[in-house]
């Protein structure tokens, strides 16, 4: 929320803060991106309406395009976050069976080894931020389906682009570091310092996704006209 917040004042209402330019501002960008995508596929585990829960997260996503592409062409989004989830999510349903039987400690390591590995795919490359180790056929990119896969087409333009290549992998770390924290018991040493208000929010996560942003904006747009 916060995050978006400072977006919003930075690339809709035209504030120049340069910080939010630096390297520090793109990790704190990056740390949310990873989070995020990290537990939600440590949450797969929970509840039993999977199809559904990875449906409505779907068509969430698809909602967003068709809002910003309606009313925010200019920062249209196409392929964004929940959109990865829902895709992530179906897949996990698919793969749960063959997924079980693997040691989950070689999940997490080989999960997030191929995460790093793949980081740079949608700029045509293996590799990890500024080291680019193999450049991949440029045959690779050339439509949307690429596109939502991780090889991203030319000329594409999303404010919001998490492809599947190499997010699913992150998602899988989380997948299987359920396992491993819940073999050992880590989550009942912190049964007892629940933060009512946190755990709320979790429980609503999507709702809260869904309306925070036109509420930020709408409370920015009304602080930018007054002052």
């Amino acid at each position: 929320i916060l995050y978006h917040g400072t977006w919003d004042l930075v690339y809709i209402f035209g504030v120049d803060w340069q910080w939010f330019r630096s390297g520090v501002a793109y990790l704190w960008q990056q740390s949310i991106c990873w989070l995020f995508i990290l537990l939600s596929g440590f949450c797969w585990h929970f509840g039993k309406k999977k199809w559904k829960r990875s449906l409505i997260v779907f068509g969430a996503g698809a909602l967003i395009t068709v809002v910003t592409k309606l009313f925010m062409p200019d920062s249209i989004i196409i392929f964004g976050v929940l959109t990865l989830l829902g895709s992530c999510m179906l897949c996990m349903i698919v793969l749960d069976k063959w997924f079980s039987h693997w040691n989950k400690m070689v999940g997490v390591l080989v999960s997030f080894a191929l995460f790093l590995l793949t980081r740079n795919v949608n700029y045509g490359y293996l590799g990890f931020e500024s080291w680019n180790m193999l450049p991949l056929p440029e045959q690779l990119y050339v439509n949307d389906f690429t596109t939502y896969l991780g090889f991203m087409k030319p000329g594409f333009f999303s404010s919001d682009y998490f492809s599947l290549i190499p997010w699913i992998f992150l998602f899988a770390t989380g997948y299987f570091l359920y396992e491993i924290v819940m073999h050992r018991k880590w989550l009942d040493k912190i049964e007892a310092s629940k933060c009512k208000w946190l755990e709320w929010m979790g429980r609503h996560s999507l709702v809260m996704y869904m309306l925070h942003q036109p509420v930020v904006f709408g409370v920015l747009y009304v602080f930018c006209e007054i002052f």
